[in-house]
Parts: structure tokens; C-alpha cells; sequence
């Protein structure tokens, strides 16, 4: 590794890696990732020379808490800058999808006019690509227009980040919610339009230590993170139990069972699993998912939820998830929400298709580890 100890201005640099003059358009983080120097100069030099030599090499790598507030137990959000100069947005950061989108300037559904709108001429670097978008959710849609800026999160900067400007959100999902938009830190294989996600961008500009984020939720307001490029002991007990990625759209696992009571009641001879930040309750199959409804008492209620009377949760059974060999028993205080002093909701929900989905329920219990580099997902037990 001689070539790091020169001192470095970037003719220098280059010709010591290269030993040719730079090629014109190329960057300079290109050669040393071709070389397989990025990671050791990234290491050894942690300050930051993008401003004085060139505009494309990032500080060194960096793991970084993005805080998340907690409204109701039903979103998890965050907050991120988009533009020159920036632009302040609050987003879900979305496991289950792949697409970054905040409201453009020019939506007028109620939902945009409710929340903070992007306005691409008030940013000097931001450029449109007309490609308009449309993206479908379980609940709730959105049409827009794709276009290129600087993204922001945490003190990670992706300097030429796709995203989306919604220009129309229809019907009243998104009205009445905390969130402005969606940051989905899904692969890449499911963002609509061809566009890179996110953390794709931050572990391809090498900004993350390691390619991979996690998440711990909690129930109180403040107190819940994603964690971009680390893992934080201090979140979780015991070890980590990884478990193969099945399918690379969705962070798709394979579950071997659920029981109750010793009992299996649903996913008989094994089924998929996704685990989702974006989903608040813990859905399945409406027969599978009636099951489970009827082995913790609960009852039909309004609007689809199912009710139970807290007074009954010492009575109620743990609901358990055996994944890759191992137990993950939620409790009854785990799987319900309460609306009043007596009142409870369960945290099932029906979905529509096959795929289980392991929601914010099943992340609260179980700080959760997204690994990019083997394809796994880490799951521990939350403190």
C-alpha cells in the first residue's frame, strides 16, 4: 500500500495508482474501487478531501443513526434533505418498497397540500428527466414525475440520487399522515422507473461501512432508529440469528411455521415471509390469519380489526414464529394495541396475497439486521 503514503493532491494520487494520466471523465473513486484501494484509503484518510480535490470522493465510511418518532405504533418516521439549497422532508423508510418519492410543488391532492412540497426550481441541482412514475401500495398509491438531486440523510449525502415528485396522491391514506413521503430500502430489482434506491447509491459511493442497515423499533415516541452501515449491540440480547434473503425484491425469508400453544396453526409444511417496516400490523393469508384470531379470542370489530378486551391479556396465548429453526414467540402485549383503558386491537391483519408479513408488530419484539452483502436478514431479540 505504498501509494497511500504519498501525500496526496490528486495528480500525485492518480499516477500513483495508475501510472497513467487520468482518463478524462473518469473518477478518481472508480480507479482506487478498481485498484481495491477504496476501502484501505477510505480508512486511512477520514477526513474529508471531496471539497478540495474533487467533488465525487466522500469522507471516510461512516455508520449513522437516522432517529425515527413513532405516531400511534402505526408509522415510523424520519427526517431527510433533498436539493441545493435543502429541503426538509419527513419519510417512512420502507423496507417493502424500493422507490424514494416526496410531494412535488405541482401536486394538488390534499395529501400533498397537507405536507411539505418539493419545489425543483428553488434547487440548483436538481435535474428532471420527465419519465413520469406510478407506484400502487397496500394501501394508498401515488403517480409522479422522476428526476435527479442531492439526498441527504443523516450526515450521508448522495450527491445525483433518483427520487420521485409526486404529482397526484390520490383517495385519503396519506392525507392525515405524519409522513411526507417514502424512502423504500428495498433491492433494486422492485424500484419502479429503473431507479437506484437509496442505499444502493450510499453502499455503491462507498459511505457506509458496511452494506448493511438495521432497525430497532419502539413503542414510546422517540426512541426508535435505523442504523445505516452498523449494528448496535446496545439495542438487542443474546445473538444474532441470520436467515438466508429467498427472494431479492422484498427482503423475502423463508418461515418453517407458526404455533400456538405447541400447536402449528398456519403456515403448515413452511411459507414466505417478508419483513416489512412499512407495515404496521403483522398480515397473512385471511385463512391462516382467521386462525390465529380465533386462538387469542379476538372478535370481529369495525374496519377490519379484530377486538380484544385487555383485561384478558394474562389469559391469551403467545403467538410463535419458528423461522430457520428458531423461536420467535410474540406475547399478547407484543401482538396488541391498545386503543383504550379496557379496549384492544389485535396486531393481525389479512393480506392479500401469499407472502406473511412480518410488520412494525414482529420489529418491535426483534431488532431487525438488513444484510446487503450476504443477502441475510439478522434478527435478535429487542431490548
Amino acid at each position: 500500500m505504498k501509494c497511500l503514503a504519498v501525500l496526496f493532491t490528486i495528480v500525485a494520487l492518480t499516477e500513483c495508482i495508475t501510472k497513467v494520466p487520468l482518463e478524462r471523465g473518469k473518477k478518481l473513486r472508480d480507479i482506487l474501487r478498481e485498484r481495491n484501494l477504496l476501502e484501505a484509503f477510505l480508512q486511512r484518510y477520514r477526513y474529508d478531501i471531496g471539497t478540495k480535490y474533487h467533488s465525487t470522493l466522500s469522507s471516510a465510511a461512516q455508520v449513522v443513526d437516522e432517529p425515527l418518532l413513532n405516531s400511534l405504533d402505526t408509522e415510523y418516521y424520519g427526517t431527510i434533505y433533498i436539493g441545493t439549497p435543502p429541503q426538509r422532508f419527513t419519510v417512512v423508510f420502507d423496507t417493502g418498497s424500493s422507490n424514494l418519492w416526496v410531494p412535488s410543488i405541482d401536486c394538488s391532492s390534499s395529501a400533498c397540500r397537507n405536507h411539505q412540497r418539493f419545489n425543483p426550481s428553488q434547487s440548483s441541482t436538481f435535474q428532471s428527466t420527465q419519465q413520469t412514475i406510478s407506484i400502487e401500495y397496500g394501501t394508498g398509491s401515488m403517480e409522479g414525475i422522476l428526476g435527479y438531486d442531492t439526498v441527504m440523510v443523516s450526515s450521508l449525502t448522495d450527491v445525483h440520487q433518483m427520487f420521485a415528485l409526486s404529482t397526484s396522491e390520490p383517495g385519503f391514506i396519506f392525507v392525515y399522515s405524519k409522513f411526507d413521503g417514502i424512502l423504500g430500502l428495498g433491492y433494486p430489482s422492485y424500484a419502479v422507473g429503473g431507479a437506484t434506491p437509496v442505499f444502493d447509491n450510499m453502499m455503491s459511493e462507498g459511505l457506509v461501512q458496511q452494506d448493511l442497515f438495521s432497525v430497532y423499533l419502539s413503542r414510546e415516541t422517540t426512541g426508535s432508529v435505523v442504523i445505516f452501515g452498523g449494528i448496535d449491540e446496545s439495542y438487542f440480547t443474546g445473538s444474532v440469528n441470520w436467515i438466508p434473503v429467498t427472494e431479492q425484491g422484498y427482503w423475502q425469508i423463508a418461515m418453517d411455521s407458526i404455533l400456538v400453544n405447541g400447536q402449528e396453526i398456519a403456515c403448515s409444511g413452511g411459507c414466505q415471509a417478508i419483513v416489512d417496516t412499512g407495515t404496521s400490523l403483522l398480515a397473512g393469508p385471511p385463512a391462516s390469519i382467521t386462525k390465529i384470531q380465533n386462538a387469542i379470542g379476538a372478535t370481529p370489530g369495525n374496519y377490519d380489526q379484530y377486538d380484544i378486551n385487555c383485561n384478558n391479556l394474562s389469559n391469551m396465548p403467545d403467538v410463535v414464529f419458528v423461522i430457520n429453526g428458531i423461536q420467535y414467540p410474540l406475547t399478547p402485549s407484543a401482538y396488541t394495541n391498545q386503543v383504550m383503558q379496557a379496549d384492544c386491537t389485535s396486531g393481525f391483519q389479512n393480506t392479500s396475497g401469499d407472502l406473511w408479513i412480518l410488520g412494525d408488530v414482529f420489529i418491535r419484539e426483534y431488532y431487525s439486521i438488513f444484510d446487503r452483502a450476504n443477502n441475510r436478514v439478522g434478527l435478535a431479540k429487542a431490548v
